[in-house]
C-alpha cells in the first residue's frame, strides 16, 4: 500500500474581493460526502488511484481535501503531492467539458491568490490538458501507480512467478487447512486485535507510517459504510488471523488499497494478494487489472511492487497554469 507524506503546512489566507468571480464552494470531505464523490468516479476514464473511493477518504487529512458539486461536476482542492505548500486540484469529473472546469477553476485561484496546479493528472490525461491551456508539466516519478494483469496474480503461472508459487506454496504446506473469509462488520474488531499484536516494527518507523495504520484502523471500523469496498481476512487453519486486505472495484480494476500481514508467517503476504485476487476475479466478470498504488520513492516498496512483474507504471504530473 502507498504511504503518503504527511502535511503539517496551512491553506494560504483567503484574500478577500470586492466580488465573487467564482460560483465553486468547497467544503471538508466528510464520510458521509464519499456516497455522492463516488459517482463520479467512474467517470475518471483512467486507472491511477487517486480518483477512487479509497484514493480520496483515506487521505483527506494528509492532503487537506475539499470537494465541490457544481453544474452536475465534482471539483476536488487539496495540496500537491510534490509540494504541500501549495493548493492543488484533481481534475474536475462531470458533464462540464474540461475547457469550462479549468477556466471555473481559474477565477476561484484568482478570487483566492493563488496560480491554478493541477496534481497527479493522469498521463493519458495530460494532452486533454495541454489543448485546452498552457501549462508547465513536472512529472511525479515518485507517485506512479503499478498495474498488474489480474489473471497472472490469480493463477502465478509462468517462468516470471516462479518465485511467488514457491512462496504460495510454502505458506500452503506450513498451513495446509488456512483459508480467506470474507471481511465482514462482525469481524472487524478480531481482525484489529490481530493487526496489533503482529511484531511488525520496521513498519512504525516513521511518523507517516504510523498515520497509515491510524488510517487503516479508520478505514477497518466504518468498512460497512464506503461505497464499494470489500475486504478479506487470511486464517492460518488454527484460529490466528495472519493477514487481511482491501480494495475497491472500479470498472475493470481492483484497487489494493490496504494489505497487511503478520511477516513472522513466511508467505502470508503473497498468500492473502493471490487468494483475494482469485474472490475478485470470480466476483467481477469484467476484471481485468490490479492497481497496488505507488512507491513513493520508498526502496523497499518498489522492489516489492515490482517483484510480481507490473505490466504498466502510470505515469502521473503536475500541471500549473502558466
Amino acid at each position: 500500500m502507498s504511504t503518503r507524506l504527511v502535511s503539517t503546512i496551512a491553506r494560504p489566507a483567503t484574500r478577500r474581493s470586492t466580488r465573487a468571480v467564482s460560483p465553486l464552494r468547497f467544503k471538508r470531505i466528510m464520510l458521509e460526502d464519499m456516497d455522492i464523490i463516488s459517482k463520479f468516479l467512474e467517470k475518471t476514464a483512467s486507472r491511477t488511484c487517486d480518483y477512487t473511493v479509497g484514493g480520496i477518504y483515506m487521505w483527506v487529512h494528509y492532503f487537506n481535501y475539499r470537494y465541490c458539486v457544481y453544474r452536475d461536476t465534482l471539483f476536488i482542492e487539496g495540496v500537491s503531492e510534490e509540494d504541500m505548500t501549495r493548493p492543488a486540484f484533481s481534475m474536475p469529473l462531470g458533464e462540464l467539458p474540461l475547457s469550462e472546469g479549468i477556466a471555473l477553476l481559474r477565477g476561484y485561484c484568482a478570487d483566492n491568490g493563488y496560480t491554478l496546479r493541477f496534481s497527479a493528472i493522469p498521463e493519458d490525461r495530460v494532452e486533454e490538458f495541454m489543448n485546452a491551456g498552457d501549462w508547465t508539466v513536472e512529472p511525479l516519478p515518485d507517485w506512479a501507480d503499478y498495474l498488474y494483469e489480474a489473471d497472472g496474480i490469480a493463477s502465478f503461472s509462468g517462468k516470471k512467478y516462479s518465485k511467488k508459487r514457491n512462496h504460495l506454496n510454502r505458506f500452503m504446506l506450513d498451513n495446509p487447512d488456512a483459508r480467506l473469509m470474507p471481511l465482514r462488520k462482525e469481524d472487524v474488531d478480531r481482525v484489529l486485535n490481530a493487526f496489533y499484536s503482529w511484531d511488525n516494527e520496521e513498519e512504525l518507523q516513521s511518523l507517516s507510517a504510523m498515520e497509515e495504520r491510524d488510517m487503516t484502523v479508520n478505514v477497518m471500523r466504518h468498512l460497512d459504510e464506503l461505497p464499494g469496498f470489500e475486504g478479506a481476512y487470511l486464517e492460518d487453519g488454527r484460529g490466528n488471523i495472519v493477514a487481511f486486505t482491501i480494495g475497491e472495484v472500479i470498472g475493470d480494476t481492483l484497487y489494493d488499497h490496504i494489505e497487511k500481514m503478520d511477516h513472522s508467517v513466511s508467505g502470508a503476504g503473497t498468500a492473502v494478494f493471490n487468494l483475494f485476487v482469485k474472490e475478485m476475479l470470480a466476483k467481477h466478470t469484467g476484471l481485468r487489472y490490479v492497481n497496488r498504488e505507488e512507491d513513493v520513492g520508498d526502496e523497499g516498496l518498489r522492489k516489492a511492487k515490482q517483484s510480481y512483474h507490473p505490466s504498466a507504471l502510470l505515469g502521473k504530473f503536475d500541471l500549473i497554469a502558466r
